[in-house]
């Protein structure tokens, strides 16, 4: 097919997150006319800002890996290179009142919470994940049998066993091993060496910079970007897509297309995918997801909390399962003087509180603050918000990789993309971006061959 029959093909995209409009970017720079529709009032999903001390700032904590290749090289290409900054992180473990630095090796050693042995395993059976790189290997085994093999019972009761029960709730015994060798294999790649210090990468002025950009190159390329629309129903016909039905204050249109692309979450998704798909073997796949809240209390200071920028909470008694202070990572004086904290939970989809106020939220959480610093005080607050994603965190259990659906749907035209898909890496900008770049390939691959 030829650029210009690209050029009068129409593709939707459904979503104006990070994968809707990396996977739209894509197409329009190979010749195909896109519409976005974005529900929201901002594009970036949870790349979205606020304002705080005359910056933007994340809504959710964001920072890069040195692995994030993927999101580095579109960041260069859209002209953002030069305020891509790669600094130290300072992390740390709190348990019982205590803070204990996890910045290099030797801080192991000093982690008194269990015996040198189990120290020792708990650094050799990272130094293992880190350098192994067949992970499909630890595919249909738990995370939870692995560790206490591998690290023993001790170590998973001081270290991992709360970090799993805080992110994954009543799950997280079953959590994929898989899974949890991308997180240590991720963190270890942004070290010069086994004994260097991590350093992160983090956008000066915040990720909103290149999420602008994004949506201006697309226009610039004759895309469209319509924000405030909610698509309510997904048109066929004789199993191909046609087409969508969106909503935008009220007033209801139809809009034709000759291929969809649908980045929400799943569930989202099966509120409009038509019966093709949700009667089909895709469709029970797409049964089986289940997720988990995401949600952060983002504080505003006067004076910083700690000197930590990512504190793990180790607790099980904690209502939040990290604490990020991101002014010790990039400077307080960006924001005007002011100390920006993040206390990250997950929790169950019936979990009452995701449904609280800040107000009400934070008094649950006051007590635990004080842990980490005693002095703490209602009074250094200056600006307070409670952010939540009911999508932001799938399930990934042992047997998880047998129930990823595929980008093709069963309607010929119609394709998912979303943090269901992103396995065995773990949500995040850099897989977000690649995958929308996977799927438009796709897409321009059955534009151009039909019959494929």
């Amino acid at each position: 097919m030829t650029d210009i029959e690209l050029k009068n093909k129409q593709v939707a995209v459904i979503g104006g997150g990070v994968t809707g409009l990396a996977a739209a970017y894509h197409l329009v720079n190979n010749g195909v006319d896109v519409t976005i529709y974005e529900r929201g009032g901002t594009l970036g999903g949870q790349v979205r800002t606020i304002e705080v001390g005359g910056n933007q700032v994340e809504i959710f904590y964001h920072h890069l890996f040195r692995s994030d290749t993927v999101v580095i090289e579109l960041i260069k290409k859209l002209g953002h290179h030069d305020d891509l900054a790669w600094l130290p992180s300072v992390g740390a473990m709190h348990s019982e009142t205590k803070i204990y630095p996890f910045v290099g090796a030797l801080d192991l050693l000093r982690f008194n919470k269990v015996s040198i042995f189990s120290r020792l395993r708990l650094g050799l059976a990272a130094l293992w994940l880190r350098y192994d790189s067949n992970w499909q290997k630890y595919e249909g085994k738990r995370a939870s049998s692995w560790i206490k093999k591998w690290i023993g019972d001790s170590g998973y009761r001081a270290v991992w066993r709360p970090v799993l029960r805080s992110k994954f709730g009543a799950h997280f015994e079953d959590i994929s091993m898989a899974w949890f060798w991308g997180k240590i294999y991720l963190r270890f790649a942004s070290r010069d060496g086994i004994l260097a210090k991590e350093k992160l990468g983090y956008l000066r002025g915040s990720f909103r910079k290149y999420i602008d950009s994004l949506a201006e190159a697309i226009q610039k390329a004759s895309g469209t970007v319509i924000t405030e629309t909610a698509v309510d129903e997904i048109l066929t016909t004789d199993n191909q897509v046609t087409g969508l039905r969106h909503s935008r204050h009220g007033i209801i249109n139809d809009a034709t297309c000759d291929a969809m692309l649908v980045t929400t979450p799943t569930n989202i998704f099966q509120d409009i995918a038509p019966p093709a798909v949700l009667d089909s073997p895709y469709g029970e796949l797409l049964d089986t997801v289940q997720y988990q809240w995401a949600s952060v209390l983002l504080l505003v200071l006067d004076r910083p909390l700690s000197d930590i920028y990512w504190l793990t909470m180790t607790d099980e008694d904690m209502p939040f399962v990290v604490t990020v202070e991101h002014t010790n990572f990039i400077s307080s004086n960006e924001y005007d003087g002011n100390h920006i904290v993040y206390f990250s939970n997950y929790a169950d989809p019936d979990d009452a509180l995701m449904q609280l106020s800040v107000e009400e939220v934070l008094d649950i959480y006051m007590p635990y603050i004080k842990r980490i610093n005693p002095e703490f005080d209602e009074e250094w607050i200056r600006s307070k918000w409670f952010f939540t994603d009911r999508a932001g965190q799938p399930v990934v259990d042992y047997l998880f990789h047998e129930r990823i659906p595929p980008h093709r749907t069963p309607v010929e035209g119609l394709y998912l993309a979303n943090n269901t898909q992103i396995y065995p890496e773990d949500r995040g900008q850099n897989y977000s971006i690649r995958m929308g770049f996977r799927a438009a390939d796709l897409i321009l691959a059955d534009l151009a061959d039909p019959a494929s």
